[in-house]
């Protein structure tokens, strides 16, 4: 085979190179992609993958809102079970997930830790695979990983597994994936639909666009007595052109011009498409429409907000088993021989099942007209308030201490009040006994 190895050198050429995937996109075109790609060629779907995830406003928003809920979360080693030996692969993992470093083949400038590493793995809900390189570095009996990210245009699937490319664009078959050194995450491939969502909502954009270039100004029409070719008539064209619409016209004295108006006398079609495919990207990325593009008379999130906790949860499962299955069992092995590892990395979820119940109580609470402290129920929940509110909140915490201190005041004084009269009571009985007597 004379193919050249690929290099990072030859990697970066070829981007700077390369024409933009989705400039002249058709629907033809996006399906002959797709079709490829679940044939196993993935390289041109993939081109147009990455360039739809960086121009559509939309999905680049969903794309990273969904990264990151799960990248922001922190992780834990937790043992299988409870024997020393357990605690040793606690302890060695916790080391190696310290120290490991990632970094993209493409981009040399992205250098991260572990949640750079969850972060380019989540890529696989995406674009359904995500592959990374692994060096084991073994120093004074510690582990080091280095991950690599491989770019999915240099990768091939025709065989049911993926195999890496000496070249992009080549059609002969890759090269197979050593299984220790390589880490590979499947996920839901959402940029199948979002892809096909995305030229569909390009094309009555373009029109909308070009309807509001057309209709957005009037025309401004000129009469004047001068002929053509006059200094008059050409001052009056001048000034038309310096008035800066699009549709001008100079006439002389007696010629007239119908305008044709192609405007809409309803209301137009454009804007419902658009935003029906934005609803049902928000639906397809994060289980329910979580931003306003949902109505113009609604506000916030949507009653549905729960079903995305859903979503990061199986986002949370998925990345840790492949870290369980790919990672620890490689660097429990490499440092103890083990087969079986007995301890393993975990992403913590927030309780949101118990905030939830929180919630409902508090809402319970407030209709029986309880008032609840918002400083204390904003730090319950780590939401963030703003200066005044928490001044506000503070006033409120100091005239509640106030109060309580001025009603501690007033029983203590009450309390001695009872205290003399009752002293006083014996006296008077002490002397009248003692007159009896």
């Amino acid at each position: 085979m004379n193919a050249k190895a690929i290099t990072p050198i030859t990697t970066s050429r070829q981007s700077r190179a390369r024409f933009n995937p989705i400039r002249n996109l058709r629907p033809d075109t996006l399906a002959n992609a797709l079709e490829s790609f679940e044939a196993g060629r993935l390289g041109a779907a993939a081109r147009i993958f990455e360039a739809i995830l960086k121009r559509d406003d939309v999905i680049c928003g969903l794309n990273l809102k969904r990264k990151k809920s799960v990248a922001r979360l922190e992780s834990e080693i937790v043992v299988l079970e409870d024997s020393p030996r357990a605690q040793k692969h606690k302890a060695a993992l916790e080391k190696f997930y310290g120290s490991l470093e990632v970094k993209s083949y493409t981009d040399k400038n992205e250098r991260g830790g572990l949640r750079m590493l969850v972060s380019q793995m989540m890529d696989c809900v995406a674009m359904r695979y995500c592959a990374h390189k692994i060096s084991l570095e073994s120093s004074n009996g510690e582990l080091k990983g280095v991950f690599e990210q491989y770019p999915l245009w240099l990768f091939e699937n025709t065989s049911g597994k993926l195999r890496l490319l000496e070249r992009e664009g080549q059609l002969t078959e890759g090269v197979e994936l050593e299984e220790n050194s390589w880490m590979v995450t499947c996920g839901d491939g959402l940029m199948v639909a979002s892809s096909i969502a995305y030229i569909f909502k390009q094309l009555p954009l373009r029109d909308w666009l070009i309807y509001c270039e057309r209709n957005g100004m009037p025309g401004i029409k000129a009469k004047t007595d001068a002929y053509p070719d006059s200094p008059q008539w050409d001052a009056a064209c001048e000034a038309v052109r310096d008035f800066g619409a699009e549709f001008h016209a100079v006439l002389s004295e007696g010629t007239d011009i119908e305008a044709i108006d192609v405007s809409t006398r309803g209301e137009l079609p454009y804007p419902a498409l658009i935003e029906r495919v934005d609803r049902m990207l928000c639906a397809l990325w994060r289980g329910s429409d979580l931003s306003t593009v949902s109505g113009s008379d609604k506000v916030g999130a949507s009653v549905q907000w729960y079903e995305s906790t859903l979503i990061e949860e199986a986002d949370a499962a998925n990345i840790g088993e492949t870290l369980n299955s790919q990672v620890d069992a490689k660097v429990i092995y490499a440092l103890f021989g083990d087969e079986t590892p007995l301890a393993k990395i975990r992403l913590k979820l927030p309780d949101y099942e118990m905030h939830k119940c929180e919630l409902d109580i508090l809402e319970r609470l407030v209709r029986l007209g309880l008032k609840p402290d918002t400083v204390e129920l904003a730090k319950r929940f780590a939401f963030p308030i703003s200066k005044e509110q928490d001044t506000a909140g503070s006033r409120e915490l100091d005239a509640k201490d106030a109060n309580a201190k001025n009603a501690d005041g007033e029983g203590s004084g009450a309390k001695d009040v009872e205290s003399e009269g009752s002293d006083a009571k014996d006296a008077n009985e002490n002397n009248e006994e003692s007159e009896i007597r």
